[in-house]
C-alpha cells in the first residue's frame, strides 16, 4: 500500500565532472521556460510561467489539487555523472498552504528515483535558498538493485498533496557544485580557556577519557574555545559535565576567523551532568562555550565534550537516538535504544482520533502528539520499563480495553486505557493506574507520571507521518488541570502531590527525578518542542490496600467536558465502554472448548479494532502509518463485517466512497481527509462493484442497489476503456510475450508487490474479472436487460483473455504454478489467493498449476516455520491462505498456518497483527500499523471459512470444513449462532455421543438451489451411515455431506 507519486518536475542539463573543480555550475538559471514541461494528476489544475525572479526571471508554477489531493509540477533533463559528494542548490519563495515538497532525482530509465521528501513543507513567502547536499537524498522507489546514486538524468521539483488547496511556487538559480569528499577523520583540536585549576588543563575535555577533566578557577568571565585546526562540519555536542560544577547558564558559539563570533545555541537552565546540544549541519573553525552562570560557587567543571556526526542530526529522531544510546537506560523509551517496541490502539467507533498504548505502559494520547510514561519509586528503588516485567491484558480477554500490568516485587502496578464519547465530539481518553500492596506489611512510594515529548508509535515507523520525537513546546499547570501545547489538557481526577515541568536543556525529567532534583516550574516554554513535565503522587498502602489515580483526556478540548468527572462516572464510562464493545462484537455466538479461545478472542478483538481504526465512515488499515482509506482494503474488510452481523458502517462506507467516484467512472485507489487520491491502481474498480454486491448478498437492499448502479455502470465503462489500451491489433497479433497483455487492464502497482515498477497483475485482473461478474449479476438483479446483455459480453470475453493470458504466462516463463503478473511470472501465492476466494474462480483456474501453487507455498511455509530457511520477515497477509487451504479441502494445513500466524502476534494477549513480522522479534524495523485491519480482516475472512462459506459456483452453503477435531469431540459439545450467510443467519451445534455425531443444523436460512453440505467433517473418514431428520440419505462421501433440507438434525454415524 506504500503510495508512490509519478515524476511532475523534471529538470536535464549536461556536465563535465573534473575531480578537482569546484566551481559551481548553473543548471538553469529560468530566464525562460524553454524545455519545460508539466505534469499533473488527475484532479489538478497547473500552469507555467516566466516571472520576475530572485536575479533576472523565475519559474512560476501556480497548482490547485481540485479534488484535494494529487501531485503537480514541471519537467526538464539534467544528464549529471555524479562525483563522490555534490550540492544542489536553488531559491524558492512561495504562496502555498504547507504541501510536500519533493524534489526527485530520476535516472535514464524513469523508473528508480532518489529524492528529498520535504513532508508538510513550511514554503518560505520570501527567497530563501535551498541545499541539499548528496546525503540528504535517498532512495524513494524502483526496480535497480543497486540503490547508490552515481548518475541523474532529470530532476523533479513536486509539489504533492498534504493538506490540499492551492498555491503558487518560484525557484531560480538552480545551481550543482561539487564538493570535497565527506570525511570523519579531522586533526586533534586545540582548547583554550581563561582559566583553569593546577593541571587540569582545557584539552582534557577533549582527550576521550572519562578520568580527565578541566576545571575554572572561579565563575567569573569564564569560556573555553575549541580549535578545530580546519573547517569541520559536526551536528553538535555532548558536554558532560563535572558533578556538582555544571554550568546553569551558558552560550555556544562559532567563528572562521576567532575575531566575529556567531552566537548558535543558548541555554538558560541547565541542571544536568549530560547536555546534549543539536547543531544541525554546523560548519565552524572554532567553537566558543561562554559559561555564564554555574551550579557552584567556585568553578565550572567539563569532563568531556563530543561531537555528533552530522548524521546524528539531521532530524530529531536522528538526535534523540544518539541522545538515548549515550544516557543510562530507561531515560528515554526502549525504541530509541533501536529496541522493538508494540502497541494497540484506543478509541472509539469511526473517532479521527486515536491513542496508543505499548507494551510498557507508556501512552500517546494523540496522533503526532505526547505520551504518558510512569515510573514508580520505592525508597532509593526506582522502576520503569528497564527494569521491570510486564505482563499485557485485554478486558475480557478480548475487548478494546488495554491493560499493562508491571510486577515489582510487593507492589503490583496496573495501567488501564480506554476511550469513551461520541466520536468526533466529546470523545475523551481515560487512563487509570491502580498500585496494590500485595505484602503483609505497610509500602509507600511514589507515582510518577511522566509527561513526555515522544509517541508510543516508534522512530522506525516512517510511513505517513513518521513516529518517535513527538511535540511539547508548552507545558502549563492552572487550577489543577495540566495544558500541552495548548491544545490538550490533562485533567487529574485527585489531586496529586506535586507537577513540575522542564524545557529539554534543563536536563533528562528520569534523571531528576532520581536525583531530587526540585522540579519548581509550573510552565515551561521550549523552542526545542522536546519540554517535559511530571505529575507526582505519594502512596501509603496497608497491607492489600489498593489506591487509583485517574486521568482524563478529552481528545476535543477542556470544552468538550460537560460533566463533573468523577471517580465513580469513569467508572461508570469503563461499563458502557465495555457493553458497548460487547455489543458490537457479539453477535455471532461461539461456543467452542477452551482450546478455541485464541481463534475467538483475535476474531472479536479484530472486529473491534476495525471499527476504531475507521475515521468518520471511512475503513482503513491502521490509525498512524495506514491512516487512509482503500478500497481494496475497504472492500475485503467491509466484507468481514458483514460476515460478524456488522452492516450500517458497510452501507456508510459505500456511500461515502462511491461519492469520490471520478466522471470518467474510474474508482480511486484510496481516500483520505483530502478526497481522492489519482494514482491508478486497477484493482479498485473491480473492488467497488464487488462490495456493492457483496452488501447486497447479506442485506438484499435493492434500494440501495438500485441507487449504486450508476456507479457500478460508470465503472465498468472505466474498465472496458483500459481494456481498450490491450486490446489492439500490435497485443492481438504479436508473438507470445506480447499476446499475453491482449485484452487485460493496463499496468498498476496495485498492491505494494509492484510499487517499484507497474505491472500487469493478475490481482488487478481477477479484481477485474470479479468486477464484471457481479455487475451483471446486478443488472439482472434490477431487470436492466440491456445493461446485462451488454456486459455479460464484456465479462466473457474479458474471462477469455485473463486465461489465455494467464497459459502464456505459464508457457513463456516455463513455470507450472499460477504467476503474479504477466512480466515476470512471478510467485505470489499470497495475491493468488483472491482467485479463489473472493473472486471464486477455482473451477476455472488451470489444473494442476492452482494446486502446485499453493503445495508450492505450503513447502516454504513449512520450511521458513522450521527454520530450514534462511529469512528475514515476512507479512501476515499470508492469513488469506489459511482461507485458501480451506477451500482447497486441506483444513489440517490451515489449521498449522493458524497456530503460526496467531505465535507470532506480539505480544499474545492484544490479539493484533502487524503488517510486518520479522524473524527476530527484538528487531526495531518498520512493523506497519498495529493492529493492521486489512491483515486482520484477512483473518477474520478466513476463519468465518471455518464455519461457513459460500461455494458460488454450485450455489450451496458449506459448513464446519475446518473445524478442529477436539471441538467436534468436546464432551460438552460445540456450537455457532447467528452466523451471517447470502442465504440468511445460520446456526449449528455438534455433539458427540459415543460414535456417533449430532450436527443440529437451524436459524433463518433461505435454501440455496444446491443445498447444504458438510465438508471434510471428523478427519473426513467415511461415515457408516447419515441419516437428516430420521431419514437415512446416500448423497454423502468421506469428505462430503448433501443435505437438501432445513433445519436439519443429521446423524453421522461411524460405528464402533
Amino acid at each position: 500500500m506504500l503510495q508512490k507519486y509519478f515524476p511532475l518536475l523534471v529538470f536535464t542539463v549536461l556536465l563535465f565532472n573534473e575531480p578537482n573543480n569546484a566551481q559551481i555550475k548553473t543548471l538553469d538559471d529560468f530566464e525562460n521556460s524553454s524545455g519545460w514541461n508539466e505534469f499533473k494528476a488527475d484532479g489538478v489544475t497547473l500552469n507555467i510561467s516566466s516571472e520576475a525572479g530572485l536575479n533576472g526571471n523565475a519559474i512560476r508554477f501556480d497548482y490547485d489539487f481540485t479534488k484535494g489531493t494529487g501531485y503537480g509540477g514541471i519537467q526538464k533533463f539534467f544528464p549529471i555523472d555524479l562525483p563522490e559528494n555534490f550540492e544542489i542548490t536553488f531559491n524558492v519563495k512561495a504562496e502555498s498552504p504547507a504541501n510536500n515538497f519533493e524534489i526527485k532525482f530520476i535516472d535514464i530509465t524513469g523508473n528508480n528515483v532518489w529524492w528529498v521528501n520535504n513532508r508538510n513543507y513550511d514554503f518560505p513567502k520570501d527567497w530563501k535558498k535551498v541545499r541539499i547536499k548528496k546525503r540528504h537524498i535517498n532512495f524513494a522507489w524502483g526496480p535497480t538493485n543497486d540503490q547508490s546514486l552515481k548518475r541523474i538524468d532529470r530532476i523533479e521539483f513536486t509539489i504533492a498533496s498534504y493538506i490540499g488547496g492551492k498555491g503558487t511556487i518560484w525557484i531560480d538559480d538552480l545551481k550543482f557544485e561539487q564538493l570535497l569528499p565527506e570525511t570523519n577523520s579531522y586533526p586533534n583540536p586545540l582548547v583554550t580557556s581563561k582559566s583553569q585549576s593546577f593541571d587540569l588543563i582545557p584539552n582534557n575535555i577533549v582527550d576521550n577519557s572519562d578520568e580527565t577533566y578541566w576545571k575554572s578557577v572561579g565563575i567569573i568571565s569564564q569560556s573555553v574555545t575549541i580549535d578545530f585546526k580546519t573547517r569541520r562540519e559536526f551536528g553538535g555536542l555532548k558536554i558532560d559535565w563535572l558533578k556538582n560544577y555544571q554550568a546553569k547558564a551558558f552560550d555556544i558559539s562559532i567563528s572562521e576567523d576567532g575575531k566575529s563570533w556567531e552566537k548558535v545555541y543558548s541555554v538558560s537552565s541547565n541542571s544536568s551532568d549530560l547536555s546534549f546540544i543539536k547543531l544541525s549541519e554546523m560548519e565552524a573553525r572554532l567553537l566558543r562555550i561562554n559559561l555564564i552562570e554555574s551550579n557552584s560557587e567556585e568553578s565550572f567543571g567539563i569532563r568531556e565534550i563530543k561531537f555528533l556526526d552530522i548524521k546524528n542530526s539531521l532530524t530529531p529522531n536522528d538526535f534523540l537516538l544518539f541522545t538515548a544510546k549515550n544516557s543510562p537506560k530507561g531515560n528515554y523509551p526502549r525504541y530509541f535504544l533501536d529496541e522493538a517496541s508494540f502497541w494497540t490502539v484506543l478509541g472509539v467507533n469511526n473517532d479521527v482520533k486515536e491513542a496508543l498504548i505499548n507494551t510498557d505502559g507508556m501512552i500517546e494520547v494523540d496522533k503526532s502528539a505526547f505520551s504518558i510514561e510512569p515510573m514508580l519509586q520505592f525508597g532509593n528503588d526506582f522502576y520503569n520499563w528497564s527494569n521491570v516485567s510486564a505482563n499485557q491484558t485485554l478486558e475480557e480477554k478480548y475487548l478494546p480495553i488495554p491493560k499493562v500490568e508491571w510486577n515489582c516485587g510487593d507492589i503490583n502496578f496496573n495501567v488501564e486505557a480506554f476511550a469513551n464519547g461520541e466520536a468526533n465530539k466529546n470523545s475523551t481518553l481515560f487512563l487509570k493506574y491502580t498500585l496494590k500492596n500485595n505484602s503483609s506489611s505497610v509500602k509507600d512510594g511514589k507515582l510518577f507520571l511522566m509527561i513526555r515529548p515522544f509517541q508510543v508509535n516508534p522512530h522506525y515507523q516512517w510511513l505517513n507521518d513518521p513516529g518517535g520525537v513527538g511535540k511539547i513546546n508548552s507545558l502549563n499547570e492552572k487550577d489543577g488541570k495540566i495544558y500541552v501545547n495548548d491544545d490538550k489538557v490533562l485533567i487529574p481526577l485527585e489531586k496529586y502531590d506535586l507537577f513540575g515541568a522542564v524545557t529539554f536543556d534543563e536536563g533528562n525529567i528520569v534523571e531528576l527525578i532520581k536525583e531530587s532534583k526540585t522540579l519548581k516550574n509550573e510552565s515551561v516554554l521550549d523552542d526545542s518542542k522536546l519540554a517535559s513535565g511530571v505529575l507526582e503522587y505519594n502512596f501509603n498502602l496497608k497491607p492489600g490496600e489498593e489506591k487509583i489515580i485517574y486521568l482524563a483526556i478529552p481528545f476535543y478540548g477542556e470544552e468538550s467536558i460537560k460533566e463533573n468527572l468523577t471517580k465513580d462516572i469513569v467508572e461508570k464510562k469503563l461499563t458502557e465502554t465495555i457493553e458497548f464493545w460487547k455489543e458490537k462484537v457479539n453477535h455471532i455466538k461461539f461456543n467452542l472448548p477452551e482450546s478455541a479461545d485464541r481463534i475467538v478472542n483475535t476474531y472479536k478483538s479484530n472486529l473491534a479494532y476495525i471499527l476504531i481504526n475507521r475515521d468518520n465512515v471511512g475503513i482503513q488499515p491502521g490509525s498512524r502509518s495506514y491512516e487512509r482509506s482503500w478500497i481494496r482494503d475497504g472492500a475485503l474488510t467491509s466484507s468481514a463485517l458483514l460476515k460478524a452481523g456488522i452492516v450500517k458502517e458497510v452501507k456508510d462506507y459505500i456511500d461515502w466512497y462511491t461519492s469520490h467516484q471520478y466522471e470518467n467512472g474510474k474508482v480511486p485507489c484510496v481516500v483520505d481527509k483530502r478526497g481522492p487520491d489519482p494514482t491508478p491502481e486497477n484493482d479498485s474498480h473491480g473492488e467497488m462493484i464487488y462490495l456493492i454486491r457483496e452488501y447486497f448478498n447479506f442485506t438484499k437492499d435493492t434500494t440501495f442497489l438500485r441507487s449504486k448502479n450508476e456507479n457500478v455502470k460508470k465503472a465498468v465503462e472505466y474498465i472496458e476503456s483500459l481494456i481498450a489500451e490491450r486490446s489492439t491489433d500490435h497485443f492481438k497479433n504479436g508473438n507470445d510475450s506480447v499476446r499475453a497483455y491482449y485484452g487485460l487492464v493496463t499496468e498498476s502497482i496495485s498492491h505494494e508487490g509492484y510499487s517499484a515498477k507497474p505491472m500487469h497483475s493478475y490481482w488487478d485482473n481477477f479484481f477485474t474479472l470479479k468486477g464484471l461478474k457481479d455487475a451483471v449479476e446486478i443488472q439482472k438483479i434490477l431487470g436492466e436487460k440491456e445493461s446485462y446483455e451488454r456486459i455479460k459480453k464484456v465479462r466473457d470475453t474479458f474471462k477469455t483473455n485473463l486465461y489465455n493470458s494467464i497459459k502464456l504466462a505459464m508457457k513463456i516463463r516455463k513455470i507450472n504454478y499460477l504467476p503474479g503478473c504477466v512480466e515476470l511470472g512471478d510467485f505470489d501465492a499470497t495475491s493468488t489467493t483472491i482467485a479463489l476466494t473472493p473472486c471464486n474462480e477455482f473451477i476455472n483456474l488451470p489444473k494442476p498449476e492452482v494446486y502446485n501453487t499453493f503445495d508450492k507455498y505450503f513447502e516454504f511455509f513449512q520450511k521458513r516455520r522450521d527454520n530450514k530457511i534462511d529469512w528475514i520477515n515476512y507479512t501476515p497477509y499470508e492469513n488469506r491462505l489459511i482461507g485458501s487451504f480451506i477451500l482447497l479441502d486441506q483444513p489440517e494445513r490451515a489449521h498449522q498456518l493458524i497456530d503460526y500466524f496467531l505465535n507470532d502476534q506480539v505480544p499474545h494477549s492484544w490479539n493484533a497483527f502487524a503488517e510486518v513480522v520479522w524473524k527476530d522479534k527484538k528487531t526495531a524495523r518498520f512493523i506497519g500499523d498495529i493492529p493492521h485491519t486489512w491483515v486482520g480482516s484477512d483473518f477474520l475472512n478466513a476463519i468465518r471459512s471455518m464455519f461457513v462459506y459460500e461455494n458460488e459456483s454450485d450455489e450451496s452453503l458449506v459448513l464446519a470444513s475446518a473445524l478442529y477435531q477436539d471441538w467436534i469431540d468436546s464432551p460438552n459439545g460445540m456450537s455457532i449462532e447467528n452466523l451471517p450467510t447470502y442465504y440468511g443467519e445460520i446456526s449449528y451445534s455438534i455433539k458427540k455421543v459415543d460414535s456417533k455425531y449430532t450436527f443440529s443444523i437451524y436459524g433463518d436460512v433461505d435454501l440455496p438451489s444446491n443445498g447444504i453440505k458438510i465438508k471434510n467433517f471428523n478427519h473426513s473418514i467415511l461415515p457408516i451411515d447419515v441419516t437428516v431428520n430420521g431419514k437415512k440419505i446416500k448423497s454423502f462421501t468421506k469428505n462430503e455431506i448433501d443435505i437438501k433440507e432445513f433445519p436439519a438434525t443429521v446423524e453421522i454415524n461411524y460405528g464402533n
